[in-house]
């Protein structure tokens, strides 16, 4: 496999190796198995084609994205009425938005590998 661009994004996760090393397409489909439901991951689709395994991966996380968005946005109308008193939803509401933080640089880093695996398999 030819070499490519050791330049990446910021948001390339630490666990996946660079672009262009040894093995680092391998270390890319480790880490988007952990992204998706364990059935999903199991998948022989998804174990032969990295790219589609990335592509689900994105999906996951966008999917992710939305819920803990509408989480957030429906916890101060919701949780009262379920008996929570408001230093559990303010400790909730802040939950949520660092983990809709989380989940939006998981889904940068997502998109930086997939361009990866798209580059070397052209």
């Amino acid at each position: 496999m030819p070499v490519t661009s050791t330049r990446v994004s910021p948001d390339w996760p630490c666990q996946v190796k660079m672009p262009g090393s040894y093995d680092w397409e391998r270390s890319a489909a480790k880490w988007l198995r952990e992204l998706v439901p364990a059935r999903y991951a199991s998948y022989p689709a998804f174990i032969r084609n990295p790219v589609l395994l990335a592509r689900h991966a994105q999906l996951q996380v966008e999917q992710e994205i939305r819920v803990a968005r509408t989480a957030l946005q429906t916890a101060r109308a919701d949780l009262p009425r379920m008996g929570f008193h408001e230093g559990a939803i303010e400790h909730t509401i802040k939950l949520y938005a660092a983990e809709v933080m989380q989940l939006q640089h998981i889904a940068r880093s997502v998109r930086a590998v997939t361009q990866a695996l798209v580059e070397a398999g052209r």
